[in-house]
């Protein structure tokens, strides 16, 4: 999209260098062309203006600024909002590429890495999360939109948490957020307070909730256990998609020490069909190492911290197109990045 100034020059009917521009009202072609603007029914608006405008006096000039100014918000909704002829989401994140000649490392290299780094027995394990995620939204009759936000989990001595949700996307500092509220996609304000909830002392000690073990056995029937109800727990292994699905759970719940993530790496080595890929830098701007596991029209990318084999984020790609909900092949369907 062009920026906002380039818009206001294209929807403003007066030139900036017209005779008179600062002592005049508008001509009777400008005024033609503003009400165009404003009262247009388009079959792409969604949104539109209801303004009376004066026709002379000295506030012409300041109304006519605030009304251009409605017309760019107008314009970002459509585009973003629009009807399915509208082009596709503009908030959509493009997947993350691995860096040019970057040399893919292999997982068993990881483990000796994250074996090394969990000796030093720091950091520890902490119950509770901070992640930044985004997802792609979809709807029958809408185009898939992205909606961005971080949640952070904080748990206390007496057991009781806190959960903080907003909507804000770390791309676009300061800029609108969207976000699906209670309502249909709607623009925020960065930071808006998605929700604040204060929960009662609650003691769980079944996955995810409960302790994840650290050693790599034991975190795999941790997970198993995540993924897979009582009644369907076979004694089969943990499958690649299972693992990714257990592990998205896990870090969802609690932030890994150093210990937990050397476990998992292990799992990662073991798991069938997850290929070394090479560098790449995350939507938080932190390097790591990039695998790649391909499923049923999705490329799970996994990303991990290069020294320690700690998780930092893991994308979903579609790598077929769906023309029921308007996906295409390489949106991102989901992405989530986890902090300490």
């Amino acid at each position: 999209m062009a920026d906002e100034l380039e818009l206001l020059r294209r929807a403003d009917p007066v030139p900036a260098d017209s005779p008179g521009y600062r002592d005049r009202e508008l001509d009777e072609r400008a005024e033609q062309r503003l009400r165009r603007l404003l009262h247009e029914d388009g079959p792409r608006r969604r949104v539109r203006l209801r303004a009376v405008l004066p026709r002379r006096g000295p506030r012409a000039r300041l109304v006519w600024s605030l009304a251009a100014t409605l017309v760019v918000l107008v314009i970002a909704l459509d585009t973003v909002l629009g009807g399915p002829s509208t082009p596709r989401a503009v908030a959509a994140p493009r997947p993350l590429a691995v860096h040019v000649r970057s040399t893919p490392v292999p997982l068993k290299d990881m483990v000796a890495l994250a074996d090394a780094a969990a000796a030093g027995g720091s950091p520890r394990l902490r119950q509770g999360t901070h992640v930044q995620s985004w997802s792609l939204g979809l709807g029958d009759d809408k185009p898939p939109v992205t909606l961005p936000e971080e949640r952070v989990v904080r748990w206390r001595a007496d057991a009781t948490h806190t959960e903080l949700v907003v909507a804000t996307d770390p791309r676009r500092p300061g800029r609108p957020v969207l976000t699906d509220d209670g309502d249909d996609p709607h623009l925020v304000a960065d930071g808006h307070v998605i929700s604040r909830t204060t929960y009662p002392p609650m003691w769980n000690d079944a996955p995810p909730e409960g302790t994840p073990p650290h050693t790599a056995a034991a975190l795999r029937a941790y997970l198993t256990e995540t993924v897979r109800p009582e009644v369907d727990r076979s004694t089969a292994p943990l499958s690649t998609p299972e693992l990714f699905d257990a592990v998205g759970q896990l870090l969802d719940h609690w932030t890994l020490g150093a210990r937990e993530s050397a476990a998992l790496v292990r799992l990662f080595a073991e798991a069938r069909g997850l290929r070394p890929a090479g560098e790449v830098t995350d939507r938080l701007g932190r390097f790591g190492r990039a695998y790649v596991y391909d499923t049923g029209g999705i490329r799970h990318l996994l990303i991990l911290e290069p020294r320690t084999g700690a998780v930092l984020g893991i994308e979903d790609t579609c790598t077929e197109d769906d023309p029921a909900y308007g996906v295409k092949a390489g949106d991102v369907m989901a992405y989530r990045a986890w902090m300490r």
